[in-house]
């Protein structure tokens, strides 16, 4: 979703500065965006890693305008799942994935917009299972609480920052097709219930470039009046 949404943001005539974790994946993106791009190989959990991506922005362009923050994934392999099977292993990884990593990269960005003293915006990644639980198929509750935590947390920081122009969003996706969705585009029986709860366009998985208008909505002036929002991009699984 990353990548598509940076191409999408490149192609609007902006610029962006990457952080990814595989070497190898960044390489073939930056290949791929060509000029419009910069990236640093690091870790979203590292604080140090959003610190070096800002100071590599700020070296290349003298600014920051926005930040998108996509990091994240799922715990299950590590342990997440109902909370009478937690690990403390799964829990652990799950939350740095998902929350730590977002309250760093945040951080990182606020504190620049409050330094440059001309506003600035931030979208968070959320996800519909942040306030709309599905138990069957669904099932990992830290993953959820992070989710939940993140629309709390982006909200909060909409209405602290808003005097300073500074603008914080929050888009939740439905299931979209992407490495961390394998299991469930999988297996037919999600794959059915999926056709019933995203019944939109007919009734499918959604892809990483279905979110990009959304993106580009809320990162560009065309939303300078909008904050503090929770966006679904979801098929309308919160409404089936």
């Amino acid at each position: 979703m990353g990548l598509s949404a940076s191409k999408a943001i490149v192609g609007d005539g902006n610029r962006v500065a990457l952080l990814g974790r595989n070497p190898e994946s960044l390489k073939i993106a930056l290949a791929e965006l060509g000029d419009s791009a910069i990236g640093l190989a690091g870790d979203a959990v590292d604080p140090k890693s959003t610190e070096a991506l800002l100071k590599m922005t700020l070296e290349a362009w003298g600014k920051l305008d926005g930040l998108y923050h996509v990091a994240g994934g799922s715990g299950r392999s590590r342990g997440d799942g109902p909370v009478d099977e937690l690990t403390d292993k799964g829990i652990a990884y799950t939350l740095d994935i998902n929350l730590k990593s977002l309250l760093y990269s945040n951080r990182t960005a606020i504190r620049q917009f409050r330094k440059q003293g001309h506003g600035g915006v931030i979208l968070n990644m959320g996800s519909v299972l942040g306030y709309s639980p599905e138990p069957e198929h669904f099932c990992t509750h830290v993953y959820t609480a992070t989710k939940a935590a993140a629309i709390g947390f982006t909200q909060s920081v909409a209405a602290k920052y808003a005097p300073e122009n500074i603008r914080a969003n929050i888009i939740a996706p439905g299931l979209v097709e992407t490495p961390m969705a394998g299991r469930a585009a999988s297996n037919s029986d999600i794959m059915e219930f999926v056709s019933r709860k995203q019944p939109l366009d007919g009734g499918r998985i959604g892809q990483p470039d279905d979110l990009n208008g959304a993106v580009l909505y809320l990162l560009s002036d065309a939303s300078k009046f909008v904050t503090g929002q929770v966006l679904a991009v979801d098929g309308g699984w919160s409404v089936s």
